[in-house]
């Protein structure tokens, strides 16, 4: 499925506007704009809603001073920039590209010493972490909250096991107060995730994360009992049942979401 990615006409002003880019007359202009026009206004409230819930993912270490090793890392990378620079100038193309190569090889060992390679980013706490980032991404969509819409159910579950090559199930939620909205294919560190939105009358909306945890199975995490993790204001319960991993994440009270999740798990 092909989306189109241009924007709209005076949609690049919007969001100028709510990066805080724009000066004070143009700053004024979206504001009348805003004034008369609900859709646009819609939009940016939902774009605020999102940079808002992001920020709020890491507000415990955004403030916190960088890691003495990242500084001695980049003052390296500067003092190989200015090596790279010399370089150029003297030997030409052939020396540029070698030491490309170098430096590039030098960065990949240099990344997976610090503890920040694939193999760190692993099991079920990433899992939580990235079904918490895609509702927070997704969430306050106004125009494109799922690429399948839920009137086409049973294609939206069909396409999803298949790329999922696993079976999968849309728990009905009516009896919770919740519709569903549809789904989207997404990537993950173990392969494609399935993302499905609920939402109920009030518009509170709720996604349900699936997908394969990387190593589940060998490190013999066949099944795990609810755990319950929160970034920001988004909360998710999550467990691990035959090496997949299910997250619901929300906006709402440990108890609340621990009944929808129950709900879920008792369906799947």
């Amino acid at each position: 499925m092909k989306e189109d990615t241009q924007l709209l006409p005076g949609e690049a002003e919007l969001h100028a506007y709510v990066d805080g880019r724009l000066d004070a007359a143009a700053r004024a202009a979206v504001e009348g704009r805003l004034a008369v026009d609900p859709e646009a206004a819609e939009r940016v409230r939902a774009w605020r809603m999102q940079r808002d819930l992001l920020r709020a993912l890491h507000v415990d270490v955004r403030d916190e001073p960088v890691p003495e090793h990242l500084l001695h890392a980049a003052g390296q990378l500067q003092r190989r920039s200015v090596r790279f620079a010399q370089w150029q100038r003297w030997g030409g193309m052939a020396a540029s590209v070698l030491l490309a190569f170098a430096l590039g090889w030098a960065g990949h060992v240099q990344w997976q010493a610090s503890g920040f390679g694939a193999g760190n980013a692993r099991g079920t706490v990433a899992f939580a972490h990235q079904a918490a980032v895609a509702h927070v991404v997704y969430m306050p969509e106004v125009r494109h909250p799922v690429e399948v819409e839920a009137a086409q159910q049973q294609h939206l579950v069909q396409w999803l096991s298949k790329r999922l090559n696993r079976p999968l199930k849309v728990p009905n939620l009516t009896a919770n107060g919740y519709e569903l909205v549809g789904g989207r294919l997404l990537p993950g560190d173990g392969g494609a995730r399935a993302q499905f939105m609920f939402q109920n009358a009030a518009g509170e909306r709720i996604t349900l994360y699936i997908g394969a945890v990387d190593g589940a199975k060998q490190r013999g995490m066949e099944e795990t009992a609810f755990r319950y993790a929160t970034e920001g204001s988004v909360s998710t319960f999550y467990w691990v049942d035959q090496g997949f991993g299910y997250a619901l994440s929300g906006r709402l009270p440990r108890q609340g979401l621990l009944s929808l999740a129950d709900a879920v798990y008792k369906q799947l």
